[in-house]
Parts: structure tokens; C-alpha cells; sequence
């Protein structure tokens, strides 16, 4: 178990923890808090990936738990903006729909022996995706900010649809094998 594999546990631990914030009322500055575990979670995606390509120390477990990792922090989060009323569920739908047939995809590339590796539009959407569900969280009730949480929303929803289309059509020749 390496450094970048055990911090990548820590993300998946600090999953519930942000949920308590995120989801408890009662916890004074607690979408504050939440905020902050969600931020830190985040930024040990990137210190995790750069962690293992510096020191060569990718393992197939970090293959497969980085990803997996990032989808659980992501989707726990959109379920619970459809919890507080944030985000409209079809939104959340796609973009985890998204995430089960990209992975899938990726599952069934690899018994050809194929790695598909995130594309820049696919890491363009991830960024997205944080920043909107930072603004999500921390919910700030002024037009500005209503506007700029819409104006993420849209932009995370149409770079998901984009980077899904991005990986069919580069790696068409996988879905044909796949008959």
C-alpha cells in the first residue's frame, strides 16, 4: 500500500464525513465545513495522481479506486443538492449515468487489454463538476451567486454530454469490437 493508494483511502473516508456537514442542519457553519472536506477531497485527487506518476508508483489498484474514488465523492455530493433541493435530479441522472457508462466502457476495454485514459474533456468536466458542487455547498443567497451556481450547473451538464460523446467516438472501434 503506497502513499498515492492510501491517500486515495483518505478520500473515500472523508465521504461521510462531508455528508454529516453537508446533510446535518443543526451543525453550526456546517455547509462551511462541508465545503472545506469536499475542497480537501478534491485537491487530494490531484496530489494522489501526481504522487504516483512522479515516483512511478501506479498500481492497478490506483487504476481502479482513484476513479472510482472521484465518482463517489461526486455523487454523493449531487445526490444530496437533489436532497436540498439544489439541483434538478434529471441533471444529476445524466451526469452519474454518464459515470456508470464510461466506467463500464472502461471495464470492458480492459478485458481487449485496452486502457482508456481520461481525456482533456473528460478532466475539463471533472474540474467543472467541482467547482459547481463548491458552489452548490456553500449556497450563497445573492443573485450573483444564483446565477453563477445555474451557469455551473449547465456548463458541468453539457461537458458531461460532450465528454461522453468525446469517448464513443474515440474509441468506436472498442464498441465495435464489442458486438
Amino acid at each position: 500500500m503506497n502513499l498515492p493508494n492510501k491517500i486515495t483511502i483518505v478520500r473515500v473516508c472523508m465521504i461521510p464525513v462531508f455528508l454529516v456537514f453537508m446533510l446535518v442542519p443543526e451543525i453550526p457553519y456546517g455547509k462551511y465545513i462541508a465545503a472545506f472536506v469536499f475542497i480537501l477531497a478534491s485537491l487530494t485527487d490531484a496530489l494522489d495522481g501526481y504522487l504516483a506518476r512522479k515516483n512511478n508508483l501506479i498500481t492497478n489498484f490506483g487504476k481502479f479506486m482513484d476513479p472510482l474514488a472521484d465518482k463517489l465523492l461526486v455523487s454523493a455530493a449531487l445526490i444530496c443538492f437533489v436532497e436540498l433541493g439544489s439541483i434538478s435530479s434529471w441533471i444529476v441522472i445524466v451526469i452519474i449515468s454518464r459515470e456508470f457508462i464510461i466506467s463500464g466502457f472502461r471495464l470492458v476495454a480492459s478485458d481487449s487489454g485496452i486502457v482508456i485514459a481520461a481525456s482533456k474533456i473528460a478532466k475539463l468536466k471533472t474540474n467543472a463538476q467541482m467547482i459547481m458542487s463548491v458552489l452548490l455547498i456553500v449556497n450563497l443567497d445573492y443573485t450573483f451567486f444564483n446565477v453563477l451556481e445555474q451557469i455551473s450547473i449547465y456548463t458541468s451538464l453539457a461537458l458531461t454530454i460532450i465528454s461522453l460523446v468525446d469517448y464513443m467516438v474515440k474509441n468506436r472501434k472498442v464498441i465495435s469490437d464489442m458486438k
